[in-house]
């Protein structure tokens, strides 16, 4: 049979993008802002234009801010979320270095991944997954292995849990002299998160969760300890393109050219920064957990349980088992097909066992909650759970 040349190849037709317009509250990425939207459509400079260095300063502040750290070192990394974190670890663990991860999550399981490919031997904390981690345990842990670097997951995208006793858990690292690298992505801007005060040596974030930003540009803020040890390395970092040293130049005051930044991706994460500190972080902390107070509420009257205990539940992430007998692909496909609602299943050892519900952002809204807690109630009623989807309702109304 014939095949055409090149040249005679015809173009393809493809039409107008119209994605659905979908309520998402999954685990990211959470609905980005009207605002922030209109930052992308803001015209194209230069990535050492004046101005846009004068954006990059803005940005780097607000992160800053969001952080709340007075890190020198506080950058939009070009990449997602995963991209941060691996210029994180991939620049603190050195080769021969052994670096300490959890292993009551998805994301301790890629920070181990990550330490490997860096050169680490890895060595592990032990917590169940819908646990966090006991310092008592991390402290045997540290007895016991003498780790280089430490890394906790303060905000664990798939458990629903959020970590407590941070500074508990650096001081003992620092008692050994470690570095300590805090996974703050589904916590930067929507759950307390103060790195200075809980001694956080270097912490990394993605902008599309609880910032409610597209991903492309994601934070990091290392401070000048652990940018010591990234400038005095043996050898080079083993990715150029997330090479600190390399990127300092780019970020830091001589802004020499590095790579193309993604602009667009910086004037958004500058906007959704921008949100943050016009109503105050506390105040987006509030929020957050006051309007996913009213999810989980809602969630709870209808009898359903969370994965996570009071005393670690995370509200930016709502993790929620799946009644008995219930296919939760199903329920997941009835939502997103039905009422343009989506959220998520679980991962790793909770594959199947559970919904994660994301509360963050701009998502972050009564009207979605309301929606939520409905549709949901509704969909696992038409699968045979017994739920008490008029009571959940009522139960979200009155707290929102």
């Amino acid at each position: 049979m014939h095949q055409p040349e090149f040249g005679d190849r015809q173009a393809p037709e493809v039409g107008e993008l119209t994605p659905p317009t979908r309520t998402l509250m999954g685990p990211g990425p959470s609905d980005v802002h009207p605002r922030v939207l209109r930052a992308m459509s803001t015209p194209l400079v230069g990535h050492l234009d004046p101005s846009f260095i004068e954006i990059m300063d803005e940005t780097q502040e607000l992160l800053r801010y969001t952080f709340r750290t007075d890190n020198q070192w506080t950058i939009p990394v070009s990449g997602t979320g995963s991209a941060s974190m691996e210029a994180a670890i991939g620049n603190l663990v050195e080769p021969g270095d052994t670096m300490l991860v959890p292993t009551n999550g998805y994301f301790g399981g890629r920070m181990a991944e990550m330490a490997r490919r860096a050169g680490g031997d890895v060595v592990e904390v032990d917590a169940p997954w819908g646990e966090p981690l006991d310092p008592v345990a991390v402290q045997a842990a540290f007895d016991e292995h003498q780790p280089d670097v430490f890394g906790f997951v303060h905000a664990e995208t798939s458990t629903g849990v959020r970590q407590p006793d941070v500074p508990e858990l650096t001081s003992i690292a620092h008692e050994h002299d470690a570095y300590v690298i805090a996974d703050c992505v589904t916590s930067l801007g929507g759950v307390p998160l103060k790195v200075d005060e809980w001694d956080i040596d270097a912490a990394y974030s993605g902008p599309q969760k609880c910032l409610s930003c597209p991903p492309g540009a994601s934070p990091l803020t290392l401070n000048d300890r652990a940018m010591d040890k990234v400038l005095s390395r043996e050898e080079p970092a083993r990715s150029w393109y997330l090479d600190l040293s390399l990127l300092e130049g780019y970020w830091g005051e001589e802004r020499a050219y590095h790579h193309t930044a993604p602009i667009t991706n910086v004037y958004a994460l500058r906007e959704a920064l921008r949100l943050v500190a016009e109503k105050g972080i506390e105040s987006r902390w509030a929020r957050h957990r006051e309007t996913a107070g009213a999810l989980k509420a809602g969630v709870e009257a209808m009898e359903l349980e969370m994965n996570a205990d009071d005393e670690y539940w995370l509200p930016s992430l709502n993790a929620v088992r799946v009644p008995e007998g219930v296919d939760d692909g199903a329920v997941i496909s009835d939502l997103l097909e039905g009422y343009d609602l989506e959220i998520a299943s679980g991962l790793g050892a909770l594959e199947g066992e559970i919904f994660r519900i994301g509360c963050m952002g701009h998502s972050a809204r009564p009207e979605n909650v309301s929606l939520l807690v409905s549709a949901l109630g509704q969909t696992l009623a038409e699968y045979g759970a017994d739920v008490a989807v008029g009571a959940g309702v009522e139960a979200a109304a009155e707290r929102l």
